[in-house]
C-alpha cells in the first residue's frame, strides 16, 4: 500500500521560512518523479513544483521560482520543499504526489497523493 505522508506545515509571517517533508512507503521511490501541489480555499489544485526520480531535473511554478526549492533524498525516501520568503498568498494545502509518467505538471497525471499540510502565511 502506497502512503505519501506530508509534514511541516503551520503557521509563518510573511517573510519566512517553512520546509515541508513526504515521507513515501510502499513504492519504488527512486522511480517515480515527485511533485508538489497546493490548493487555497476557493481555488483549483495548482502546480508548485516537481523533481525527477533521481533528482537531476526540477520545475517550478512561475510563482515560487526563486523562493522554492524541491529536492529528494531517495536513500530515505522522502522529498522536500523548501520555501522562503513566503508571501501571504502562499497560503493554501500542500500536498506531495507521485508520478511514473512523463514530464506533466496536472495532477491528473499523478498516481498517488498524500493528504496535504497546511501553510498559512499571515501579513
Amino acid at each position: 500500500q502506497v502512503q505519501l505522508v506530508e509534514s511541516g506545515g503551520g503557521l509563518v509571517q510573511a517573510g519566512g521560512s517553512l520546509r515541508l517533508s513526504c515521507a513515501a512507503s510502499g513504492l519504488p521511490f527512486s522511480a517515480y518523479a515527485m511533485g508538489w501541489f497546493r490548493q487555497a480555499p476557493g481555488k483549483e489544485r495548482a502546480f508548485v513544483a516537481r523533481i525527477s526520480g533521481i533528482g537531476g531535473m526540477t520545475y517550478y511554478a512561475d510563482s515560487v521560482k526563486g523562493r522554492f526549492t524541491i529536492s529528494r533524498d531517495n536513500a530515505k525516501n522522502t522529498l522536500y520543499l523548501q520555501m522562503n520568503s513566503l508571501k501571504p498568498e502562499d497560503t493554501a494545502v500542500y500536498s506531495c504526489a507521485a508520478d511514473k509518467g512523463p514530464t506533466s505538471r496536472r495532477s491528473i497525471d499523478y498516481d498517488y497523493w498524500g493528504q496535504g499540510t497546511q501553510v498559512t502565511v499571515s501579513s
